[in-house]
């Protein structure tokens, strides 16, 4: 991914850098494995009739049948297949430096699908095309924009096929897994499989779970942070699905002065100490720089929460599936239980 940062972007490009990110950017993944994923549309009488499905902005997609052919963005590819609806081309990061399925990826095939892009900016019309879509799906950070779909080529691809947008800002994480949940239903999923509802129960005890945790710990205090060579980013948690819904749990975060675009406060590495945290979570995508990569930061080193080891991942776009996410809450849950007051 090109670094977003290094020159003038939309906010959604700042937000797709790896430091930008750590904010969680006021958006986020859940799914499954591949028991009973079936074709994309595949769902029996559902492929029958004219299909609609009203979006998160409040468009509506048409067609005169259940989509077949689906493109969507990675994550939400991801969380579709979590439900069991497939998708035949992929946009946004899907595969790493060393042709391993990104993170983003879940449980994705990523031999099966066309990549259209594994970069911000990337996104092949002509494959686009090729696949005969009759469905484009993404995530929607800023209202108005299409997450990993390029503004330069925006035209051209949604005159291609409709499209469909979900929040990953500006909501929770329920409500992001149950708009994901009726994405998936419209296309032929069933939500009353043992895999769904199993998977639901999980989500709904591992929440219940970080509620005590963070009850009993009221004095623990988490940072959100994202980091790139040159700066350390901290985000806001009321601006993002995942760490908004850890707040209504009861998660007591630091609160950054954000910039003018609302999500985070960029800290040159000398600073990066203003604000004392007992657990520091931090931004797992590709695109950002892991623990394990600022060994060589004297001011990262100090800090209290990783001189106790108390640094956690975050996964900053969740796919937002029962499955995917109650994972999530179980591990800062688990980490808020084995904290101690450092800050």
């Amino acid at each position: 991914m090109p670094n977003a940062l290094s020159s003038p972007l939309s906010r959604r490009g700042v937000l797709a850098a790896g430091g930008a990110v750590g904010l969680g950017v006021a958006l986020t993944a859940c799914g499954s494995g591949d028991g009973g994923a079936k074709d994309a549309g595949a769902g029996g009488d559902a492929t029958a009739g004219p299909w609609s499905f009203e979006d998160d902005r409040g468009e509506t997609a048409k067609a005169d049948s259940v989509p077949k052919s689906i493109v969507a963005f990675t994550g939400t590819a991801a969380a579709l297949h979590d439900y069991g609806i497939e998708v035949k081309g992929v946009f946004g990061p899907t595969t790493t430096k060393d042709g391993k399925p990104d993170i983003q990826a879940g449980d994705l095939d990523v031999t099966k699908v066309e990549i259209l892009g594994n970069v911000w900016g990337e996104f092949n019309v002509e494959k686009y095309a090729a696949l005969a879509p009759d469905l484009l799906v993404t995530a929607q950070w800023v209202e108005g924009e299409l997450w990993y779909v390029p503004e330069q080529s925006k035209d051209k691809i949604l005159k291609l096929a409709p499209s469909v947008a979900l929040w990953a800002a500006e909501t929770t994480v329920p409500k992001a897994v149950q708009r994901h949940a009726d994405l998936a239903e419209s296309l032929g999923a069933d939500l009353k499989s043992a895999k769904v509802t199993d998977a639901k129960a999980r989500f709904e005890k591992a929440a219940g779970r970080l509620r005590a945790a963070a009850k009993s710990k009221p004095e623990i205090r988490v940072l959100v942070g994202s980091a790139s060579q040159d700066l350390f980013y901290v985000s806001l948690a009321k601006m993002s699905a995942d760490t908004l819904y850890f707040q209504e749990l009861g998660v007591k975060f630091v609160e950054p002065k954000v910039n003018s675009q609302g999500f985070f406060e960029e800290l040159s590495w000398e600073n990066i100490d203003k604000y004392p945290a007992d657990i520091i979570m931090m931004d797992n995508r590709s695109s950002a720089l892991q623990p394990d990569a600022l060994t060589s930061k004297p001011t990262w080193a100090r800090l209290p929460a990783v001189k106790a080891g108390q640094v956690v991942p975050r996964v900053t776009e969740p796919i937002y599936s029962y499955d995917k996410c109650a994972p999530i809450l179980d591990d800062l849950a688990a980490a808020i239980e084995k904290a101690r007051k450092v800050a």
